[in-house]
């Protein structure tokens, strides 16, 4: 009987020390897990700046949002704005037939699709007014982390490829010289794709001019 309890506790203490040796997996949070990227969710914009930016969009946390960048897209509304407001160390904001920060599209404004993507460097988040649901077209790209905006503005996608041709974009609010998108596309249609005007809406469905739909301004910097 004595040999029989030995070798139970001989097995459990190999158990425990197997144990130790295979420490549990990490929780993976949900936001950092990213679906595979497809044709039909990878947005490109050649800048003025010198090259091409892909962004992947992530449909699965902001769908409405991605298709509103895609129909924009499509109709050629991206094509020749200037992007209008850039703060170093922070984010640049394009997206406004105005360039002046206070305009939009035609279509109406997009209610708010919060989400667990951060706004770390490359993101691509929507600007928007004082509402929360005042998102049209305006969006901008972190230039570095700037968690104080996660859960204020809509994430849709983040930069894959290319976020040097944002680096470069001029400096201002806005700048004297202000860099430019010259084309977008999605990569399921090909760079050369005929543009799809965007649907007629009722005047009374239509966007209101907003009031400038910014980020939050960054803390002046340390002297």
């Amino acid at each position: 009987m004595r040999l029989m309890w030995a070798a139970m506790a001989l097995v459990a203490l190999a158990g425990t020390a197997e144990a130790k040796k295979k420490p549990a997996a990490p929780v993976v949070p949900a936001s950092a897990v990213t679906p595979p990227a497809t044709p039909d969710n990878l947005w490109h914009l050649t800048l003025s700046t010198g090259g091409d930016v892909v962004i992947q969009l992530r449909p699965d946390k902001a769908p409405n949002h991605v298709a509103r960048i895609k129909m924009l897209t499509r109709a050629g509304f991206y094509d020749g704005l200037k992007f209008h407001r850039v703060i170093e160390g922070f984010m640049a904001q394009t997206g406004d037939p105005k360039g002046t920060g206070e305009g939009g599209s035609s279509l109406p404004d997009l209610k708010a699709e919060f989400n667990d993507l951060p706004h770390v460097r490359g993101a691509a988040a929507m600007a928007r007014a004082q509402s929360n649901d005042s998102a049209n077209s305006q969006f901008f790209v972190v230039l570095l982390p700037v968690m104080r905006l996660d859960g204020k503005y809509t994430v849709f996608g983040r930069v894959t490829q290319g976020m040097n041709f944002v680096d470069a974009v001029a400096r201002g609010e806005p700048p004297a010289n202000p860099s430019t998108i010259v084309r977008t596309w999605i990569e399921a249609d090909g760079a050369n794709a005929p543009r799809i005007p965007l649907p007629v809406v009722a005047p009374a469905a239509a966007a209101a001019t907003p009031a400038p739909a910014d980020p939050v301004p960054a803390p002046a910097p340390a002297k």
